[in-house]
């Protein structure tokens, strides 16, 4: 054991040390651009703690504390994570119409309140209407302002760089949020919570309201933001000037701010949906849409199959929530630098494959990894890494993680090339509604997921069973999901090429 916590120790030092190198790396790259620009990475951090932590126990709460049914409460997070995704389309636009800074304020606010309700209520009505709706529109309105200044607040030399720091930090956003997720649990039980005076807490409560605390120093760092700046490639960081005054009473201005926002948003929504290259776009992201939604399953399915599999106080937010990003961290740069010279297409197909075929792995029989119990990789596991008690400890965690490993490898090929796509696509001015229009297949699409995932675990994991013999066909369903993205991207390479195509023209006549 002496020489494992000697590896551990020197493993850690030098993910540790290459971590930093990257930082140093990416900051000494953007250091000419706005401070604008530094501190919507660190707000990004913390909202995605702050969202990775509560996402996760969505569904618990609506199960243990609200009292919802699997299926209810898999169909209702399906809907409302579809009214997110509307929010996400239209926000796009506005941002480009009224500005960074305001959407974003208006989003950590709106964020804010919906955190606090949420800690205090577990009626279905009260969490529906005053927590769950404004958090939709928060998460919707933060989600692609933050991409949309990146590009903003960049040369176009440094934005790729700059999206390589956000998806970096992004992913240390959600390890945090899934140590937070874990760390609750470990402290307060999976059930039990804590009372505070003559307020009782349950544990998901107590996740909620650590979000609230999160959100806080966001608002301030949104508002030491300066309005209306951006990067150039010939005078850097300038400032545009203020746009047409409003004048008369706070009612009026605010009145006429958002008639004029709805006509810009209106303005930009109808020169984007009549452009050939948007619509080319827009299908390549629809057959992409399968394989995203293994993501979905991650956040909404995941958590109740591991605990009913697994078995209560599991780290089942360390499995997913830690494992993933922190993988993402430090093999998105590796496979950026290594893959440089491959065609986006090339590196979608690939990554997609290795991420569906992957999913196969956890319908595996677990006995198949049994010889690795009694390890020197088990003792890793089971006694450094997730505390499981000896008498918990089964192979099936094994195949859990070998197959989250391996969808990271595939997720590290094609996930960043996406996102970049996206925002290279996008015309200048109009970057936000190409971005915000990007969720538009996956709106869709989660029409199906939601109740999809309620089914699955009520059907093949359900509450309160001895055993579950046929948890497996959960994964055999999301994979064959996932599977129909590589298939769809050969079997339609042409419209791909049609759209990078038109791309390319669209940008040859605005120069």
């Amino acid at each position: 054991m002496d020489k494992l916590n000697l590896a551990i120790w020197v493993v850690g030092i030098a993910l540790g040390g290459a971590f930093v190198y990257l930082l140093y790396n990416y900051i000494r790259g953007l250091w000419g651009s706005p401070r604008e620009l530094f501190i919507l990475f660190i707000t990004k951090i913390i909202e995605y703690a702050a969202y990775g932590a509560t996402n996760m126990c969505f569904v618990l709460y609506l199960s243990s504390d609200v009292g919802l049914s699997d299926i209810e409460a898999g169909s209702f997070i399906g809907f409302w994570s579809m009214g997110l995704t509307l929010t996400t389309i239209f926000v796009g636009a506005v941002c480009d119409a009224i500005g960074i800074k305001k959407t974003l304020l208006i989003g950590t606010i709106v964020l804010i309140i919906s955190r606090i309700v949420m800690p205090f209520t577990s009626n279905f009505w009260i969490a529906f209407i005053f927590g769950f709706i404004p958090l939709a529109l928060g998460v919707g309105i933060m989600g692609p302002v933050l991409s949309v200044g990146i590009k903003r607040f960049t040369t176009k030399e440094g934005t790729a760089m700059g999206f390589a720091l956000f998806y970096t930090l992004m992913n240390v956003g959600w390890a945090l949020g899934g140590i937070i997720f874990d760390t609750v649990r470990g402290i307060f039980g999976e059930h039990a919570g804590a009372s505070f005076g003559a307020v009782h807490f349950s544990t998901y409560q107590i996740i909620f309201l650590v979000g609230f605390f999160l959100s806080i120093p966001n608002l301030i760092l949104i508002i030491l933001m300066r309005d209306r700046v951006r990067m150039t490639e010939e005078q850097g960081v300038v400032i545009d000037p203020k746009g047409e005054e409003l004048h008369g009473s706070t009612f009026s201005v605010a009145t006429q701010t958002i008639k004029n926002a709805v006509r810009d948003t209106g303005n930009i929504f109808g020169q984007a949906v009549r452009e050939k290259a948007f619509w080319y776009f827009l299908f390549m992201l629809g057959i992409l849409v399968f394989v995203r939604l293994v993501f979905y399953h991650f956040h909404y399915t995941f958590p109740k199959y591991g605990i009913r599999v697994l078995g209560e106080g599991v780290k089942i937010g360390n499995i997913y929530g830690v494992l993933n990003p922190t993988m993402i961290v430090f093999l998105v740069p590796l496979v950026g630098y290594l893959t440089r010279k491959i065609s986006s297409y090339k590196m979608m197909v690939v990554g997609t494959t290795i991420s569906a075929v992957s999913v196969f792995i956890a319908t595996m029989p677990a006995e198949i990894f049994s010889p690795w119990m009694n390890t020197w990789f088990a003792e890793l596991i089971f006694n450094r890494w997730l505390k499981v008690p000896a008498e918990m400890q089964q192979p099936v965690f094994f195949t859990l993680i070998v197959f989250i490993f391996t969808f990271t490898v595939g997720e590290s090929i094609w996930s960043p090339r996406l996102m970049q796509f996206t925002a290279e696509i996008a015309p200048v001015g109009r970057e936000g509604s190409y971005i915000a229009l990007s969720y538009l297949p996956y709106f869709g699409a989660k029409f199906i997921a939601g109740p999809m995932s309620g089914w699955l675990v009520a059907t093949y994991t359900p509450e309160g069973a001895a055993s579950y013999p046929n948890h497996y066909w959960v994964w055999i369903w999301i994979g064959g999901m996932a599977a129909l993205s590589p298939l769809g991207l050969i079997i339609f390479r042409k419209l791909f090429h049609a759209a990078e195509n038109a791309h390319k023209n669209d940008h040859k006549a605005t120069a």
